[in-house]
């Protein structure tokens, strides 16, 4: 990291804080503030990972268009809940091993902010969602 660098580009959870879901039964994701439509959300790293199966892992991430790479995040990010019907979507950079959290509408403080799981349809640790 550059001298000229603050941690708030690679790591931002500023806009987000973590309390149990009523939807889903564990942890979720809430949010802090009202929060605009296309807003950037939250910023995170991602560590790739080496002899894991992210199969049976709901809390790590696909990291590779053959999904064959796994990866674990930093901050709140292995905490959003599914939804059919998102308010949020993760936008992962491979390249950079950075993620981010965009508003897809306006939210309002407090409310859950929840994305859809793109691998539910093949990972078997999402089978019964």
């Amino acid at each position: 990291m550059g001298a000229t660098q603050s941690m708030n580009q690679y790591i931002d959870t500023s806009k987000v804080y973590m309390d149990k879901s009523e939807t889903c039964g564990g942890l979720g994701v809430f949010a802090k503030q009202d929060i605009s439509k296309d807003e950037v959300i939250e910023v995170g790293l991602m560590a790739k990972l080496q002899n894991v199966d992210g199969n049976e892992n709901p809390h790590l991430f696909t990291w590779s268009d053959d999904r064959k790479t796994w990866a674990m995040a930093s901050g709140c990010l292995p905490w959003y809940n599914h939804s059919d019907e998102p308010n949020v979507k993760k936008v992962g950079d491979l390249e950079n091993d950075t993620m981010k959290i965009v508003a897809l509408r306006d939210i309002k403080k407090g409310e859950e902010l929840r994305n859809t799981y793109m691998s539910k349809e093949w990972r078997t640790c999402f089978k019964d969602f």
